[in-house]
Formats: structure tokens, sequence, C-alpha cells
């Protein structure tokens, strides 16, 4: 009699084993944590204590150096106007296209003293070969340390390594901001820029 509810009792552990196995896996419920999302360029700015600059206000000075290697500072070009741009990453689709469209654009800043500047985190020999590919004659400064992205509210972050957000600052003769561009359309940058610089020479004058 013993041995026979040995048998049974063992019987019923193995059917209870086959159950199990049968059965929804607990892990299947949901964690108690956020959900993966895709990663996308408008990253928060970094760090979040600085802001960026406002019109009216003093432009940050800055020395970089530019796709020949030699310095570059915002103090050079007091006198003239001075759209400085930041951008992503060179060889990419949009910023080559807002790189081409001032670059088609270049005799008209000329014509009207104005300086182009673009700035992102490349390194000068990167922006060397992305000049000498779009033919780019205007000056692009490398900022591999960010403190100039940072120092104009300008920096994001995207896959753990930090970019220039694609922003823009029209500065006068005298080195004031006048017009900040915080999201940009590549594609129709360059026509907007001209068009508000045309309107706010006209509105000094008067």
């Amino acid at each position: 009699m013993t041995r026979a509810l040995s048998v049974l009792a063992a019987l019923a552990f193995v059917s209870t084993i086959a159950l199990a196995d049968d059965a929804p896996t607990p892990a299947a419920k949901p964690m108690m944590t956020a959900p993966a999302t895709t990663p996308k360029i408008s990253a928060v700015a970094v760090p979040e204590a600085v802001p960026m600059p406002e019109v009216g206000m003093a432009a940050p000075e800055f020395t970089l150096p530019c796709q020949d290697g030699s310095p570059v500072k915002l103090a050079d070009f007091k006198g003239k106007w001075v759209v400085l741009y930041f951008y992503p990453k060179d060889f990419t689709g949009g910023c080559t296209l807002e790189a081409q469209n001032f670059q088609k654009d270049l005799a008209k800043y000329k014509a009207g003293k104005t300086v182009i500047l673009g700035v992102s985190v490349d390194s000068v020999s990167s922006h060397k070969e992305f000049c000498a590919k779009e033919s780019l004659e205007f000056k692009l400064l490398s900022d591999t340390s960010h403190e100039v992205v940072t120092k104009y509210g300008s920096a994001m972050e995207y896959k753990d390594a930090t970019y220039a957000r694609r922003t823009t600052f029209l500065i006068d003769p005298k080195g004031v901001i006048q017009k900040v561009y915080p999201k940009v359309d590549p594609a129709k940058h360059s026509a907007e820029v001209l068009a508000d610089l045309d309107g706010l020479k006209k509105a000094k004058k008067s």
C-alpha cells in the first residue's frame, strides 16, 4: 500500500511539471521599466543649465579653428553682419543641403557685407574634406571640445555623443544678436536669412 501511494505521488508530481511547462511564463508579463524608444536628433541641450542667447544680447565671444587650421575669432568680424549657424555633422543630407544653399547665395551675402560661419563638433580635417567636396568658400569652424556649441545653448546628445543642434544666430556689426532661429529647415534657410537680413538693415536705417 505504501509503495502504491509513492507511485501515485510521483505521477502527480510529473503531471504538475508538465502543466507548468505548457503555462505562459511569468517573464511574458510587462516589466516595470520605461519602453525602449528610438533616439532622435532633437535631443535636449547639454548642459540644460546653459540657455540659448537671446535677441538683444551680445554674442558670446569665441576662437575656433577653421577648415585650414587657422584660428577664427568672432571679434574678427566686428563691423560686419555675421550668420553664425550650428549644424550636426559634415556630409549628412540636411547639413549638406544647408551648406550648399549658403554657398549658392554667397555672392549676395558678400554684397551685403555679411560673413557666414558654420560650426559643428567635427574635426578640422573633416571640415577640410567637406569643403573640398562641396566647393564651400566660407569658413566652417571645428568645436571638438563642445565649448562653443554649449555656450550658444546649441549642444545636444545623441547615442551618448554630443553634437551641435541646427540653430542660427544673426549678429549685427556691433556684435549684438538680432535674430535667433531655434529650428531650421535646411532647404529654405538661406533664403529666409537673406530676407531677414534685408529687413533688419532697412529697420536700422529708418
